[in-house]
């Protein structure tokens, strides 16, 4: 029989717990496309064996990614939904600068502009770049459950000027917005895209003569800019059958001295990445770089091998041997166990004590690739 203390204490109603294991299930089916893609089997049209990176119809790290098992992704997803940490989303919305395309065409060449998260526009010879464009208000596969935006764009897709070119890391919803590629699919000259993301581009409606996939140090020239698909230690996939059915990868972006005086550009945007040797071999050969975008957020000791702490964001830094550092992946969406301030609180305060030119731009404001200057601390604002 059960105790008396048991008996008063009040139970919760059973919609409450029904919905609590709703999402629960939604949550360890999201994780499971990412932890155990080996249970599903869907095939993209292409073939892709002759990529080193290919196996058995999906793509791999150099160093095999640890498996997480059922057990250890249901509690993930269980403290995800119900565990997150004080602080995980703002009180109010970040500071956004509103931007419009008469101020974006009238920017100087070698100008950068957050607009969220991972989604960068930059101004190189005349033309805009913009990488894992993200517009939508969740990144999530649904429209009414997911992580929602902390602010708006500081500008919106049908305002931005015509772009030449999209550069894309990998497939996963933050990085890779449905909406936002059907709307620059007219918008855009050129999506660069890893081995098996142009076949998802082609079906959403982009001109297959716009698009170019690539494998790890496969590059493009575009109007002198060389466009490098350089390695990630990451994962893809959209959903629980096409798990690593396509490429990840970081990109470089070398802009080759433009006359008397000029030096030059060299940029590095890692996508979302694991911290691995593969930093050092891409300072190697293309650095040093002026200005590293690397991923700083949504990270967590459990999925370390796929997302960098703040400290091994530094050291990629590092290993890049680059000028100034300006951290991505961060304030625009709740995808961790973190504060949401986190992010730019410890690596302000590596780089300050490592002597590292860091830029933290508010989304909408703009950087000069070309000398960039410090920030200010506006997230603490």
């Amino acid at each position: 029989m059960p105790s008396a203390s048991a008996a008063l204490r009040p139970r919760r109603p059973r919609w409450r717990r029904a919905a609590r294991l709703s999402v629960l299930v939604l949550g360890v089916s999201i994780v499971s496309a990412c932890a155990l893609p080996a249970l599903f089997g869907f095939r993209t049209g292409a073939d892709y064996s002759a990529s080193p990176q290919a196996s058995d119809g999906r793509f791999a790290n150099p160093l095999p990614r640890p498996a997480m098992g059922v057990v250890k992704t249901a509690r993930l997803a269980w403290d995800f939904f119900f565990h997150k940490p004080e602080g995980a989303v703002p009180a109010a919305p970040p500071p956004v600068l509103p931007l419009t395309r008469a101020e974006l065409e009238a920017a100087p060449d070698r100008s950068l502009y957050r607009l969220g998260h991972s989604t960068l526009l930059l101004k190189l010879r005349g033309g805009f770049w913009i990488t894992d464009p993200v517009f939508a208000e969740r990144a999530s596969p649904f429209a009414w459950v997911g992580p929602k935006r902390f602010h708006a764009p500081p500008i919106a897709l049908a305002e931005l000027p015509p772009l030449r070119g999209v550069l894309i890391s990998h497939d996963h919803y933050d990085h890779l917005d449905r909406s936002a590629v059907a709307a620059l699919a007219d918008k855009a000259e050129v999506f660069l895209v890893p081995l098996g993301v142009g076949e998802r581009l082609v079906a959403w409606g982009v001109p297959a003569d716009k698009v170019r996939q690539f494998d790890w140090w496969q590059e493009a020239t575009i109007d002198g800019l060389r466009m490098v698909a350089t390695p990630a230690q990451h994962f893809s996939g959209r959903g629980l059958f096409d798990g690593d059915r396509t490429l990840w990868a970081s990109w470089t972006i070398l802009d080759p001295p433009q006359g008397e005086g000029d030096r030059g550009l060299r940029l590095f945007f890692s996508g979302d990445s694991g911290y691995f040797d593969g930093f050092a071999e891409i300072g190697r050969r293309f650095g040093p770089f002026d200005v590293a975008m690397l991923e700083t957020g949504a990270y967590d000791r459990r999925w370390a091998f796929v997302h960098m702490q703040p400290e091994q964001t530094v050291q990629a830094f590092q290993d890049l041997r680059a000028r100034w550092l300006l951290p991505v992946h961060n304030g625009t969406f709740d995808l961790a166990m973190h504060a949401w301030d986190d992010p730019f609180e410890r690596v302000s305060a590596l780089a300050a004590d490592r002597g590292i030119a860091l830029a933290t731009p508010r989304m909408g404001e703009r950087v000069d690739l070309a000398a960039p200057a410090e920030t200010s601390a506006w997230w603490r604002e």
